[in-house]
């Protein structure tokens, strides 16, 4: 393993029975990087982080973390590495104080010191204010910040974080993401599964998985160079009404909604732009803007499913 590869896969595989929910995993995420993985439900996320944490063993490849062969020798980096999963374990009857003294307990966290990093951490995360609530009473985005600080609460090298603000309203989405980028800053590694493909934006590098592959992996500016032809926004009058009409004139997956727009992927943007165009004419849907846009991370994903 390279000096600076905190996480290396090769040919990854996991299967249940019949379906393989991980095929063929090749990666690597090098020390101080946030990077993320990205898919929908299904894709593989979840099962990927479990066998990198050591909680589930591969049915074929390899995984290292901080060296160790995560199938053999899981336990020799467990107290370096940190796991937020879906449902983070938080005892509801508990707590945010009372949480944080059982897992620091489960850590082993030397009785000297303890009380100052658990200070911290409630700083680190806002959460002072509420540390005689009980974790049951806190809101979503209160939870999910109190499951993050259960996890740092032995100082990991490397965390990793299942769909951490699935479900979380947006406000607390970006406190969320605030304090990553402030580990981020004291050098920890952090891999983060997550189906927020505008999350993923947010990320140093980027694994687009579905069906348990990898389909492409690179910066997200990287990623986007990947993308054949280019993306059309529209505006319109009645943007439900056009979708339907231009489903029926392009390819499946190449026309969608977002916000009050449409954008229409095309490997000839300016002849796809002419028949969207006499398309929503003919359907008596008014086309007011058409320009060709910067592709998101979405726009490629929908490509490369397309593909």
């Amino acid at each position: 393993m390279a000096e600076q590869e905190v996480i290396r896969t090769e040919r990854l595989r996991k299967s249940f029975g019949s379906l393989t929910a991980v095929e063929g995993l090749t990666l690597s995420v090098p020390r101080g990087e946030l990077f993320g993985l990205v898919g929908s439900d299904g894709a593989g996320k979840s099962t990927t982080l479990r066998m990198l944490t050591g909680i589930m063993d591969p049915t074929g490849g390899e995984a290292f973390v901080l060296g160790s062969d995560m199938a053999r020798e899981a336990d020799a980096v467990r107290g370096r590495i940190g796991y937020m999963s879906q449902r983070f374990g938080l005892y509801p009857d508990l707590t945010v104080l009372e949480n944080l003294l059982f897992y620091a307990d489960i850590q082993m966290i030397p009785r000297r010191g303890r009380a100052a990093r658990i200070e911290e951490l409630l700083d680190f995360g806002k959460l002072g204010p509420f540390r005689d609530r009980a974790a049951g009473k806190l809101s979503g985005g209160m939870k999910q910040k109190l499951g993050l600080a259960c996890a740092l609460v032995h100082k990991p090298q490397v965390l990793f974080l299942d769909e951490p603000t699935n479900g979380v309203d947006p406000v607390s989405r970006r406190d969320f993401w605030r304090i990553l980028y402030g580990l981020l800053a004291e050098g920890v590694t952090i891999v983060v599964a997550t189906a927020y493909l505008d999350e993923a934006e947010r990320c140093g590098r980027v694994g687009l998985m579905h069906r348990g592959k990898l389909l492409a992996c690179d910066t997200p500016k990287g990623l986007k160079s990947l993308m054949k032809g280019g993306v059309l926004e529209l505006t319109v009058s009645d943007p439900r009404r056009a979708v339907r009409l231009l489903a029926g004139e392009f390819p499946t997956g190449s026309v969608a909604l977002f916000g009050e727009r449409l954008h229409l992927y095309a490997p000839q943007p300016d002849e796809a732009g002419r028949k969207a165009a006499s398309a929503l004419g003919a359907g008596g849907v008014q086309l007011t803007l058409v320009r060709q846009v910067e592709p998101t991370l979405e726009d490629l994903f929908v490509s490369l499913l397309r593909g």
